[in-house]
């Protein structure tokens, strides 16, 4: 979609250094930008790649970019020049749709309520009293459990199952293999073998959350499973029965939460990142990658963890930085035992 850098300036609330009506069609890495695209740079470091490129139009952080505009560029002032530069791509890429229409072969239950400008890819099921929004689009192979509830301008990628009763915001983005709403892994043990908890409760997903690609999310058992609004959930992320996670969370790849974990909000999870039942991440926590918080736990607020058990930050470097040296430790043991 074409926009010219004024206007592209004035949508992403960056400061206009140049040709004001230069046409712009999309952005791009600056290697493979041409005439029409938009690059940006966060540091001088990166200068030599912008002056290189063949893109007239560069989003540059404060105190970056006197080379660039001395040769002749664009540019947009921003303090923030990669989440400008995300707007931008907003505005000018459209995204390819999921599904157009209501295609022949989905099938849709008589009871189902399907909005007028909402689409149905090919093989799709939504079953009886589900309830896809306006806008929404429903990839192929997608199944929409009775009584599933989804809002206006959600994406929905081929082959995500949704189960009974579970609830989707606005403009919700769901990739390809995602399992909503599965049977939570709870059992009682008696009498030498396992029964099954009641999984009865439901998945709430708030408004403008992103699942990744084979993601999967339990029901609750007795309570509900619940995704605030903005939170954004990487690929093969799992999150178990009665979970709460609070709004503009962001958790990393292959990182799994048992049952009835609490986490604030503007919490960051790094990968493969593992919880124990029923621990709790304060507002603002960061869990670094692989690091392990036993159930029951706390990390306060704003505390940076690291490791498993997981420990401060701090105190994780210092140990590690002492388990390096464990085998020289051991050698010179062994020389005084020696002696």
């Amino acid at each position: 979609m074409m926009r010219t850098s004024a206007e592209v300036s004035r949508a992403v609330g960056a400061k206009l250094e140049g040709d004001g009506g230069l046409e712009l069609h999309g952005v791009a890495a600056p290697e493979r930008a041409g005439p029409k695209d938009v690059i940006y740079v966060e540091s001088r470091k990166h200068e030599a790649r912008a002056l290189a490129s063949a893109a007239l139009c560069v989003i540059a952080g404060e105190g970056v970019g006197e080379g660039i505009a001395r040769a002749g560029k664009t540019i947009l002032r921003s303090g923030n020049p990669k989440l400008a530069f995300a707007n931008a791509a907003a505005l000018l890429m459209e995204r390819a749709p999921i599904a157009t229409g209501i295609h022949a072969t989905a099938i849709i239950a008589p009871l189902a309520r399907v909005a007028p400008d909402a689409s149905i890819g090919p093989y799709a099921v939504v079953a009886e009293d589900a309830h896809i929004g306006a806008r929404t689009q429903i990839g192929p192979h997608c199944v929409i459990g009775a009584g599933s509830w989804i809002g206006e301008g959600c994406r929905i990628h081929p082959r995500v199952t949704l189960y009974p009763g579970v609830r989707v915001g606005n403009r919700v983005e769901i990739h390809s293999g995602a399992v909503i709403g599965a049977d939570g892994f709870g059992y009682a043990q008696g009498k030498g073998r396992y029964w099954k908890f009641p999984q009865q409760g439901i998945v709430e997903i708030g408004d403008d959350v992103e699942i990744g690609a084979n993601t999967t999310i339990d029901r609750g058992s007795l309570d509900d499973t619940r995704i605030a609004e903005g939170v954004k959930l990487d690929n093969l992320v799992h999150i178990g029965h009665n979970v709460k996670i609070g709004a503009h969370t962001a958790i990393a790849a292959q990182a799994g939460f048992s049952g009835s974990c609490t986490v604030g909000a503007g919490v960051v999870v790094g990968g493969q990142a593992g919880f124990g039942e029923q621990c709790e991440l304060q507002d603002g926590a960061i869990i670094g990658g692989q690091a392990g918080v036993l159930g029951g736990k706390t990390i306060r607020s704003g505390q940076i963890v690291w490791g498993t058990p997981a420990r401060p930050l701090e105190k994780f470097k210092e140990q590690f930085a002492w388990f390096s040296r464990l085998p020289e430790l051991a050698a010179r043991i062994k020389k005084l035992e020696d002696k």
